[in-house]
């Protein structure tokens, strides 16, 4: 698997020959200027919440690719009354097998309305998992109990989780998240993009080795093999 850091929490995942990018949130983002949106053509558009640093790209990267759109059943409607037709809903507890692995939603904790104002259902964690591995993307989330089924469920070979404090979980409750999970290796997101989500990079992973995770803050435009 490759991992692609594009901003906040908006990445790309290349995985089984598909690629798959999730919450992108990247033309908004001053940090991520030098990413060409367009040029990112993913198969498969990953939505873990309806709030607009999470999908303020949907619409452009769909109409510029052939992109299908996979969420909670809210966000996916509310893309598919807007003319993005090309959907695959799902909710929480539920796995579906697609051409580049299995995805199960999980639960998050945190808040979900669409950019005007409408309903966005829960917020959802996702786990994929393939022949090529396992992995868990918590979503904008606070630490929950729950994140210790996935542990019980799953193998994982990596984690992507906030980071940035505030809205969502900092690097103190991440690292018991990571225990919680049973995954030390952490790819950490949603961080530096507003001054509320702004860490010490030094004074995080510094957290991260008394806890013994091996912490990236990942940057952006910057792709890791997994």
């Amino acid at each position: 698997m490759k991992f692609t850091f594009y901003g906040h929490a908006s990445f790309l995942i290349e995985t089984q020959g598909k690629k798959l990018l999730f919450d992108p949130f990247i033309t908004p983002n001053e940090l991520a200027q030098s990413i060409d949106v367009d040029g990112i053509q993913p198969d498969y558009i990953i939505l873990s919440h309806g709030h607009g640093d999470h999908v303020a790209d949907v619409e452009r990267i769909y109409n510029g690719s052939n992109a299908t759109i996979i969420s909670t059943y809210e966000v996916v409607n509310w893309f598919g009354a807007k003319g993005l037709e090309r959907g695959h809903p799902m909710n929480h507890g539920g796995s579906w097998t697609f051409d580049f692995g299995t995805i199960k939603l999980v639960n998050a904790v945190h808040s979900s309305s669409m950019p005007d104002g409408s309903y966005g259902g829960h917020p959802a964690g996702i786990v994929i998992k393939n022949d090529e591995g396992c992995f868990y993307y918590s979503g904008d989330t606070a630490l929950t109990k729950d994140m210790e089924l996935i542990g019980e469920e799953f193998e994982l070979d990596f984690s992507i989780m906030p980071v940035g404090d505030n809205f969502t979980m900092g690097v103190a409750d991440a690292m018991k998240a990571c225990k919680m999970v049973a995954c030390n290796e952490l790819i950490g997101v949603h961080f530096d993009t507003f001054p509320y989500v702004a860490i010490n990079h030094d004074d995080a992973l510094a957290i991260a080795q008394e806890n013994k995770v091996n912490l990236v803050l990942p940057e952006i435009g910057k792709t890791l093999s997994l």
